[in-house]
């Protein structure tokens, strides 16, 4: 909760759509690629774009980016010129780097030597510094602070061993991965086809699913003839919206064609020996939506998973066990599973507390958590709440909660936290505050309990958090050094990838080395 309340957020959600058969299509891209973005909203507020191409040759492009969230950005005449799209990508943005406004916007399009590229990006290059006088060195302008442009712009960039009438943009993408090694998820539109990028280190998701027949989507099996089209999405919680089915993940370090012919797998990047994955596990913790999956699970089971280890990590004696709405509920209705209390709702929230005209006075200010959380008293006079919530970051959020319900006539608030103390920054693609905001730094973490007012406060400990997320990747434990195994599109070969997660916000410890 205090991660929505801070405006800490992922830096952005890419979408991409690609028709199926004969083009034109009848398939109204425009409408399949606004709708996944809007399914994508909890993952940027700030801007939304989307360009299309009608797959000619050449290949007419054409774009519409607007501020706010999607429904604001995109209007009905919006949509009307963009309907001859055969295929196109989209983009919702919280900005990491980059300052808000409109020149940021993606997908950025470019113009090379072979065409028009646009580009898609989510995550942060954590050695954008040295990126950025690298492709000036080359004469090349920035117009934006995005790392999203670099991106564009290095891919625009002739590799060395490239023939000047033959590009290769397989090698132009390798090029990429080796200049950065993470955190991107990347969407290279191009001509007609889209190429589905992941870094060596699969820090961002990415994930492809199967457009099918409306009346086929809950149906057992299906055939190529079924195939309206592909898409691909930072999560696949977008594709239930949008008539789709959940198909795989991108691989760390694969690069995937999508095409009107069908997915292709065109190369696998490895990571340098000896590492491991390093998929963000804030996306399990809070980011993403509950109803996503990433590595063959559900994040709602996860989380679930999370209170219950958190259960056996720090029990108390209590009469029910509550959360803070919203993105905690599974990791307490696991909590209460495990501990055999009740679970009830304690807080009421005003879901338009924020988007309120009113300019609030001393006395609004005064009443602070009031505007937003109603007790719903009846539940929990005179009881001891177990409240559990996903973070406390800098401990200004759960404190007036916390007042809110000892004065509505709670006898006693345990906090317990489904995550660990965030003790360091994020450098690639999650908006943290600096080491010296996070409350876990400060001397005021050593008696965190009367800091904020509760009774008692316990977070999950690292190994408790990777515990819960490992253990239920299914393949996790089919090896003995804990391979995950992924079928290719084709099906007809077995990738191996190790299972890793990035800590670094909870440890330290950044799986590359940083570059400033």
């Amino acid at each position: 909760m205090e991660f929505e309340e801070l405006g800490i957020g992922e830096e952005c959600g890419v979408f991409g759509c690609v028709a199926a058969g004969e083009w034109p299509t009848q398939l109204e891209v425009a409408q399949v690629l606004t709708l996944g973005l809007v399914a994508l909203q909890h993952r940027g507020q700030e801007s939304a774009g989307v360009v299309v191409s009608d797959g000619a040759s050449p290949p007419t492009y054409t774009a519409h980016k607007g501020m706010g969230l999607v429904n604001a950005a995109f209007q009905p005449q919006d949509l009307l010129k963009l309907r001859y799209g055969s295929l196109g990508i989209g983009h919702t943005r919280y900005s990491t780097t980059g300052i808000s406004e409109l020149q940021n916007c993606q997908p950025f399009v470019v113009e090379t030597l072979h065409g028009k590229i646009a580009v898609a990006h989510n995550g942060e290059l954590v050695n954008a510094q040295n990126l950025r006088r690298k492709v000036m060195r080359h004469g090349v302008g920035l117009s934006t602070s995005s790392d999203s442009e670099l991106i564009t712009q290095l891919l625009a960039l002739t590799p060395p061993l490239e023939e000047l009438d033959a590009p290769d943009w397989v090698a132009r993408i390798k090029n990429l991965m080796t200049e950065t090694p993470t955190s991107y998820s990347l969407l290279v539109m191009h001509k007609d086809v889209i190429y589905a990028v992941r870094d060596p280190y699969g820090n961002r998701p990415l994930s492809i699913g199967r457009l099918v027949p409306i009346s086929r989507l809950h149906s057992a099996g299906h055939t190529d003839g079924d195939t309206e089209g592909w898409v691909v999405s930072s999560e696949s919680c977008s594709f239930q919206s949008i008539g789709a089915r959940y198909y795989r993940e991108v691989l760390p370090g694969e690069i995937v064609q999508i095409s009107k012919d069908g997915i292709k797998t065109l190369c696998v990047v490895p990571r340098p020996e000896g590492d491991l994955p390093a998929f963000c596990i804030f996306e399990y913790v809070y980011f993403a939506r509950p109803d996503s999956i990433f590595e063959g699970q559900m994040v709602y089971s996860v989380r679930q998973r999370c209170g219950r280890q958190l259960a056996i990590e720090a029990p108390v004696d209590a009469d029910v066990v509550s959360t803070v709405p919203e993105s905690a509920t599974p990791a307490a209705l696991g909590y209460a599973q495990q501990s055999g209390l009740p679970y009830v709702e304690v807080l009421c929230k005003n879901r338009y507390v924020g988007r309120t005209f009113i300019q609030p006075n001393t006395r609004l200010r005064q009443l602070g958590v009031a505007k937003k959380f109603g007790a719903l008293t009846d539940n929990f006079a005179g009881k001891r709440i177990v409240l559990i919530d996903d973070s406390i970051v800098r401990g200004n959020t759960i404190s007036p909660i916390i007042k809110l319900l000892r004065e509505a006539g709670a006898k006693e608030v345990h906090i317990r936290v489904a995550s660990p103390p965030i003790r360091f920054p994020c450098y690639m693609g999650i908006n943290i505050p600096t080491k010296e905001e996070l409350i876990a730094n400060k001397p005021e973490f050593h008696d965190i309990a009367g800091y904020i007012g509760a009774t008692s406060v316990i977070y999950l400990s690292v190994d408790g958090l990777l515990s819960a997320v490992q253990g239920g990747i299914p393949s996790a434990h089919d090896e003995k050094d804990n391979v995950m195994i992924n079928s290719n599109s084709s099906g007809n070969h077995k990738a191996k990838q190790k299972v890793g997660h990035c800590t670094a916000c909870l440890t330290g410890k950044y799986p590359v080395e940083l570059e400033w």
